[in-house]
Formats: structure tokens, C-alpha cells, sequence
């Protein structure tokens, strides 16, 4: 299917742009296709190699140390559920489980390496090479309608542009994205039953792997090094607190004789004075921003201390799983030219705008704002291009505030899934994708119409 698909983009692409005479120009889809592949390759491969060598470095001290199992046991009632196809303690579990987690909390940059671990583990499983299991699909379906706590970004965007209130958005992601996570995870389902999408498929029987060695490495620490644990789980705990309630971090720095050093490393550190009155956000925004802020470094202490506590050769191990890095970056980069350069073609050559036009009918039979079409069509498929659309919005003053408040949610709650599907099958070299990408684009159609429902009846 994405082949038919692929191929129709880029001759929908031409043709348009023959007749509306975008083939040339600065704006043309030649340009725009070269501009495209080149910044996926330089702003986005080869700085998602950087990441990635770290994440699966440390994802290897996970592994090594056996906190990959710990985590799989811990949420195995509800993964062995979705995917009853992955033996309850293989690192696919809990790789699935820790870039769910990532994407809540809006750690992009963790996620997508933790995703790619996640699809090299499934496709060790994978008794039929180059073609998506059901468990691969169900975790992609599951990946691109990810429930979001904090959309970051599009909060972000709303307050550059003096929207009021930015965080009004966070109930109407959470729900956005809960409706269209729920329809992900019912539509891959059903679709991986119907025969049209079986035919590639051979067999789905996997084997349990040998346990021998899982028991070993997930002995039980000693109370030493619990003790270990547990200081590191209280030292997250205090950075949280400290992220929630700023003006006690201020009053600590003064307490230690540090605030001079802190305004001297951040120009823009503010005074006690000035520091954002507790109450002005709700408890629960500021805990989950501070969360946010400190997973990430929580992470990595917590991992290679763990790793430590297993006589864990922790640095030569961190390296050992950072080499493969950049193969995959090497593996998934075709992949990525291939979907930028055609999504490229489509947008600049006026195809989306005169769909646009063409819909605009039904929209109104529907009360569906067409002034949203524009960022329901780019964002299954462009990130860039979805920010950009979403940007235009926010600045056109003849919008009201429940339209932009609605787009902003609709970015936050949907996800890029072209990309998302041409970057992690592609790290395995699965080509037929059966039926992950119908599953994706249902999810996005239902996190779009909730947002549009759920904005409505929050904003008026």
C-alpha cells in the first residue's frame, strides 16, 4: 500500500504543479523538493544519530543489567494484552513501554530512539522479514496517537504569539488523544483480522527464548545496593520539587552560597522577587512540567547506577551500544529522502490547497471549520509543515481564539505518521507495511475530530 500511495503523491505532485505552474521557481516543486531531502539528511538524520548513540547506549545498560525485565514485569497485564504476539520478558516490552512513556511526557528526543530499539527487538521476532507483524503494527498504531500530558510545542507556540491562557490546551490534548489512542488500538485490531491484509503472512508463532539467562542477570540486588536505588529515586524526587516549587530552589541556592553562581551561568535567572507565584498554575501542570524537565537526567543516573550495582563495565558497554547508532541512521536515511522528497512535491505544488477548496463543501454540511483542513492534511504528513501551518493560524487575526485554540490541540494531539512509518520500518527494511498505516491515519482522523469536538464545547 505505501508504495501505491508514494507513487500517487509524486504524480499528483506533478501534475498539479504542470497545470497551477509550480514545476520551477523558488516555490516550485523542484526547489522544494531538493530543500526538503537535504534538510532531511542534515537537520534531521544526522542529528537523530547523535541521539540515538546515546539512547541505545543506554538502553544496552538496561538491558545488561536487567532492568529490562524488571520494567516488562511491571506493566506486563496490559503489554501481554496488546500484544500477545511478544514473549511477556523479551526487551521489545519494555523498549514499547519506555518510548510510550517518553511520548507522554513529550521527550521526543528520547523517543524516537526508544521507538527504533523497540522495532529491532520486534523484528528479532519477526518470522516473515520485510513484512510488519501484527505486533509491529499495533506498536506504530499505538506510537503516532500516543496519549500527551504536555504538548510542549504547541503551548509554546500559542504563548509566542500572546495567545491567552497556552495551557488551556492541555485538557483538550489529554482528551484528544485519549480518543484517538482508544480508536488506534480497536482499528488495528480489527484490520489485522481481515484477509486482505494476510496475505503476505506466513506464520505469527514466536518461541520463547531461553530464561536461564534473564534469571541471572535479574537477581535480586543487595541491600546495599537498594539502598543505592532508593537515594537516586529520592534525589529525582527532590529535583521534581524543586522544578514545581522555584522559589524554594531559590531559597536553597541561598542557603548553599549558590545563587551568585546560578545568575552567573544563566543571565536570565530571575530573583526570588520575580519568580512565578506558586498558584498562578495548577498543582498537577507543574508537576508534570518538572517531571518532564527531570526525566531525562533521572534517567541516565538512574540506568548506569543500576548498571554499577551489576558489576556492570558500564562505560564500555554504553559505547558498545552506541555504535549502532549510526547504522541505523545509515539504514533509515533512504527511507526518510524517499517520503520527504514526495511530501515535498505534494505541498508545494498547491495539491493540498486545492483539496482544500474541494472539500470545502462537505466541511460545512459537517460544521467542520474549514479554516482547520490546512493543518488536518499536513500533519500525518510533515512535522515542519504542520508547525507552519499551525503558526499561520495563530497569527491571522480574524480567527477567534477557539479556532486556534482547537489547531494548537490538534497538533499536540496528533502525530506525523508518514514520517513516523518511514523512519521506524525502515530501520528494520520492512516494506510492506499491511495494515499499520490505515490503523495510523484512522487514529489522526479521530484525534482531529475530537480535538474539533472537545474544543468546541470547552472554548464555545
Amino acid at each position: 500500500m505505501l508504495n501505491w500511495i508514494w507513487m500517487g503523491m509524486i504524480v499528483i505532485g506533478v501534475v498539479v504543479a504542470a497545470l497551477l505552474d509550480q514545476l520551477s521557481g523558488a516555490n516550485g516543486i523542484v526547489e522544494g523538493m531538493f530543500s526538503m531531502i537535504k534538510v532531511g539528511v542534515v537537520n534531521i538524520v544526522i542529528p537523530l544519530s547523535a541521539v540515538m548513540m546515546l539512547w541505545l547506549g543506554i538502553m544496552r545498560l538496561a538491558e545488561k543489567s536487567g532492568m529490562i525485565q524488571v520494567v516488562s514485569r511491571a506493566v506486563r497485564p496490559v503489554m501481554k494484552r496488546l500484544f500477545p504476539e511478544v514473549p511477556p520478558d523479551h526487551p521489545a516490552m519494555s523498549a514499547m513501554v519506555m518510548n510510550m512513556a517518553a511520548n507522554m511526557l513529550g521527550l521526543g528526543n528520547a523517543a524516537t530512539p526508544l521507538g527504533l530499539k523497540a522495532m529491532q527487538h520486534l523484528d528479532d521476532l519477526n518470522p516473515n522479514k520485510g513484512t510488519a507483524t501484527n505486533a509491529m503494527c499495533t506498536f506504530l498504531a499505538i506510537n503516532t496517537s500516543s496519549v500527551t500530558l504536555i504538548p510542549a510545542t504547541a503551548i509554546g507556540l500559542l504563548a509566542a504569539q500572546g495567545i491567552a491562557e497556552p495551557y488551556a490546551i492541555v485538557g483538550t490534548t489529554i482528551g484528544a488523544t485519549l480518543v484517538s489512542t482508544t480508536v488506534a488500538i480497536i482499528a488495528v485490531k480489527l484490520l489485522e483480522r481481515l484477509p486482505v491484509f494476510n496475505r503476505e503472512i506466513v506464520s505469527e508463532e514466536v518461541v520463547e527464548e531461553e530464561t536461564s539467562a534473564k534469571e541471572e542477570i535479574s537477581r535480586k540486588l543487595s541491600g546495599r545496593g537498594k539502598a543505592v536505588v532508593a537515594v537516586v529515586l529520592l534525589m529525582f524526587a527532590g529535583i521534581v520539587y524543586l522544578e514545581t516549587v522555584p522559589d524554594q530552589r531559590v531559597r536553597l541556592q541561598e542557603a548553599l552560597g549558590l545563587r551568585e553562581v546560578a545568575i552567573q551561568l544563566d543571565a536570565e535567572t530571575p530573583s526570588l522577587d520575580e519568580v512565578k507565584p506558586e498558584g498562578e498554575d495548577p498543582l498537577w501542570q507543574r508537576t508534570v512540567s518538572a517531571i518532564s524537565v527531570a526525566a531525562i537526567p533521572f534517567v541516565l543516573v538512574f540506568f548506569i547506577v543500576f548498571a554499577a550495582l551489576k558489576r556492570i563495565p558500564v562505560y564500555e558497554e554504553f559505547v558498545e551500544g552506541a555504535k549502532e547508532g549510526w547504522q541505523v541512521a545509515v539504514r533509515i536515511m533512504p527511507f526518510i529522502v524517499a517520503m520527504l522528497a514526495a511530501l515535498a512535491m505534494l505541498r508545494n505544488s498547491g495539491a493540498l490547497f486545492l483539496f482544500q477548496n474541494l472539500l470545502r463543501p462537505v466541511l460545512e454540511f459537517v460544521h467542520f471549520p474549514a479554516e482547520l483542513v490546512p493543518m488536518a492534511l499536513m500533519r500525518p504528513l510533515s512535522g515542519s509543515g504542520s508547525q507552519g501551518v499551525l503558526v499561520e493560524i495563530l497569527t491571522n487575526e480574524g480567527l477567534s481564539e477557539t479556532l486556534k485554540y482547537t489547531a494548537a490541540t490538534m497538533f499536540g494531539s496528533t502525530e506525523t505518521t508518514f514520517y513516523v512509518l518511514a523512519v521506524y520500518f525502515g530501520s528494520v527494511a520492512v516494506r510492506r507495511t499491511r495494515h499499520a498505516l490505515v490503523a495510523g491515519l484512522t487514529a489522526d482522523l479521530a484525534g482531529v475530530i475530537a480535538a474539533v469536538v472537545i474544543c468546541r464545547a470547552m472554548f464555545g
